[in-house]
């Protein structure tokens, strides 16, 4: 065996020297020495020649051990990091044309789409994966003595999920009960519905005792104050549709929008509604909700929390909007021990859609809202409920996406469980499978990404120096929390912050109300609570492969679920790692720096830092990247995406990748010599496999109703156009791979902000 692997690095070593150090080690033919008959000590030899003989023989071990290492380092190398890679590449396509199908071609080909999904991609394998560990986690039988109050509720809320026979056997009975407690749905009650108690104000409040959102007319939230990060204020904004607002206002014939209506219409007679009863009232709430569509100002139009605004207090906001009681309103959605008074700053994100809004309900009759209202409420529960209505949802998903099955049960519950006890989770996941050194080699690789980030500054001739100087402090005062926070392992703090919760694992669809008022009575709770930006409760939600930076924090956020896989690993060449969650971790330091994120301070307040003539700057540069993006069309769908509301992500994505480069590059020229080559691809360099590894990790395959509703209604676009877009904006791309400048990836118009 370490002859074989002594081969192999021989072979395949990047430098001389490596290859000097294994050839040394033994001839090529080397036989095994006939086995001696008498002692073999060195009777004879002078105790200068003994010195000399143990000296040669620690230094002959010293390079069998290295070999040793070597080789079992180039077997892992060969059998894992080697064939992933090997099993999407495409090698038959020119790398210059088309990178994404050279890296992710036989990805494409040989993937099939499972009946459960609508699409995949790395981050769903990896979350299934996730799940998969999760799942025999919380169903194995525990040992010891006392099993501390958090996990015994995730293992309670799992139990409720995965008892069909109990759901089945309730029937439909709990949501109608429950409906009822809401005010009732006319659809299904028909004469019998009592109009004159309701009230769409009543029935905000109603949701919100229930457990139910309380987003379906005005969206409430607590958050931090963008102009002032050490506190928290009140937020309302527009409601969403229950269909985007991208389908609900397209012209007949619209297939998504004839999906929707006959699921609604469905949905009331499964609960016991007369059909055409709910087919002539439900085409009216419809109605009702494409003019709250209408009223609701598009994503390219809508004005953010980085534009400056002065919040009214509750006393002028009752001034302009006299038709609600806003003191009433406002509390009634906050937690009892929470109270707000007149003088209460309130901030007023789509003050048109409130005005509009309010003039649309004064003139709507009450059976159609309630219709509409309770028609959201009813949906948003159906995954809880029986097989029969469960189906029916996914009639209308398939419609949408394309998704022909559920996911398996247990899967689908793991992934309830870590939706609504995400510390909880957490903390199993990390106890139980996260490797620890995953984080501080992760911690390094934040630092050497944020240096390269730094040099990319100092570097652009666009910037005043006054502003420069203060995106230098902000990239150098940027926190980054990696993997997960030390409370996660207390069990007294898990169990503490979860006191108040209450799960029963016979009563599904209670114990889900009940974990969703938690959830709101915590996050609204936090309106009078000092803000502390490392808080553990912000930041612990590990079981989680994804990645995040929050501009009223200046943080980035690298939970513990996506240190693995195509993204991060020990075993295998530091070139695939800084591809993988290098290129992410330079995405999530960029976006402190895109169309959004760059109205931000270093302390998270949003304040004009910019010299006027560096935003102008700034601001042409980023039309290059909408121009460019929004002239990128799916050979799926024929549709051009829209670089408008993706700018954002694009702007991360080419500053990421260029940081990421440059700091594998650093790293490079620090150890002095270039990584080893992967066995099995000997003619791919190592900056040649940062490129593909960046591309590998976004290898996907999509539906096609996916894709369309994608390119639609996501800020991010299409995994192809992660690679595409990025990598020929890059010179250093098209250098490593020899691309001559015109081709596809080597365009001679390049864009550029960082």
């Amino acid at each position: 065996m370490s002859n074989n692997t002594t081969q192999t690095v021989v072979k395949y070593a990047d430098t001389d020297r490596e290859a000097n150090i294994v050839t040394q080690l033994r001839p090529a033919n080397a036989t095994a020495p006939q086995r001696q008959r008498g002692p073999t000590c060195c009777h004879d030899c002078t105790p200068m020649e003994r010195r000399l003989t143990l000296v040669a023989a620690t230094t002959l071990l010293a390079a069998i051990a290295l070999a040793v290492s070597l080789g079992v380092l180039f077997a892992k190398w060969q059998h894992q990091p080697t064939s992933e890679v090997l099993s999407k590449l495409d090698p038959s396509a020119d790398p210059c044309d088309d990178f994404y199908q050279y890296a992710c071609g036989n990805y494409v080909r040989t993937t099939n789409i499972p009946d459960d999904k609508s699409s995949v991609d790395t981050i769903s394998a990896l979350t299934d994966h996730l799940l998969e560990k999760l799942r025999n986690a919380i169903e194995e039988e525990l040992t010891e003595a006392v099993v501390p109050r958090s996990l015994q509720l995730a293992r309670d809320f799992y139990r409720a999920c995965m008892n069909k026979p109990q759901i089945e056997s309730r029937g439909v009975g709990p949501l109608q009960r429950v409906l009822q407690e809401l005010g009732g749905w006319p659809a299904v009650e028909g004469g019998s519905w009592d109009e004159a108690g309701f009230d769409w104000r009543q029935s905000v409040y109603r949701f919100r005792r229930a457990g139910f959102s309380t987003d379906y007319f005005i969206k409430f939230s607590v958050e931090t104050d963008h102009r002032n990060s050490t506190q928290r204020c009140i937020y309302l904004d527009r409601a969403s549709p229950g269909l985007s607002h991208e389908f609900l206002l397209r012209p007949p014939p619209n297939k998504q929008v004839d999906a929707y209506y006959k699921y609604q219409v469905d949905l009331a007679v499964l609960l016991g509604g007369d059909r055409v009863r709910a087919q002539r009232e439900l085409r009216q709430s419809l109605e009702f909700e494409r003019h709250l569509a209408i009223i609701s100002l598009t994503r390219e139009k809508r004005g953010n929390v980085t534009q400056p605004y002065e919040p009214p207090t509750v006393e002028k906001l009752q001034r302009a909007y006299p038709s609600v009681q806003w003191l009433e309103f406002l509390q009634a959605l906050l937690p009892p021990r929470v109270t707000v008074s007149i003088s209460e700053a309130v901030v007023v994100l789509a003050p048109s859609y409130i005005e509009r809004l309010l003039q649309l309900l004064s003139h709507t009759p009450k059976r159609v809202i309630a219709n509409y209202v309770m028609w959201r409420a009813a949906e948003a529960r159906v995954r809880f409920m029986t097989e029969e209505m469960r189906e029916r949802q996914l009639d209308y998903n398939y419609a949408l996406t394309g998704k022909k099955e559920r996911q398996p049960r247990s899967r689908e519950c793991v992934e309830i469980v870590a939706t609504g006890m995400p510390l909880a989770v957490g903390s199993i996941y990390v106890r139980r499978f996260f490797d620890k050194e995953a984080k501080n080699a992760a911690l390094e690789m934040v630092d050497d990404i944020r240096q390269e980030f730094l040099h990319m500054l100092q570097e652009v001739d666009w910037m005043d120096e006054g502003t420069k100087k203060k995106a230098l402090d902000k990239a150098k005062s940027m926190v980054a929390h990696i993997a997960y926070p030390d409370e996660l392992l207390d069990d007294s703090k898990l169990d503490h912050f979860y006191e108040e919760l209450d799960v029963n694992s016979t009563l599904y669809l209670e114990s889900l109300l009940n974990v969703t008022k938690f959830l709101m009575d915590y996050s609204f709770g936090q309106l009078r609570q000092p803000i502390n930006k490392t808080s553990w409760t912000t930041h612990g939600a590990s079981a989680t492969v994804n990645a995040f930076y929050d501009p009223s924090e200046n943080s980035i956020l690298f939970p513990a679920g996506i240190l693995q896989g195509a993204f991060f690993s020990a075993d295998r060449p530091k070139y695939m790692n800084y591809g993988g969650i290098g290129f992410i971790i330079g995405h999530e330091i960029t976006h402190g720096f895109d169309d959004k994120g760059r109205r931000y301070d270093k302390d998270g307040n949003v304040v004009d830092w910019w010299d006027p003539v560096t935003r102008d700057k700034f601001l042409k540069k980023a039309r290059c990247i909408i121009s460019q993006y929004g002239n990128l069309t799916d050979k799926q769908t024929g549709m051009h995406l829209n670089g408008l509301i993706t700018q954002g992500e694009n702007i991360a994505d080419n500053g990421g990748i260029k940081e990421a480069y440059r700091a594998y590059l650093a790293l490079e020229r620090r150890a002095g010599q270039p990584e080893l080559r992967l066995p099995a691809l000997p003619s791919l360099s190592p900056r040649q496999m940062f490129w593909v590894s960046v591309a590998q990790a976004w290898c996907s395959k999509y539906r096609v109703e996916q894709i369309r509703q994608s390119i639609l209604t996501d800020v991010h676009p299409p995994s192809r156009f992660r690679i595409l877009g990025p990598f020929s904006n890059q010179p250093e791309f098209a250098k490593d791979f020899e691309c001559p400048l015109g081709c596809h990836m080597n365009p001679k118009q390049k864009c550029q902000v960082w």
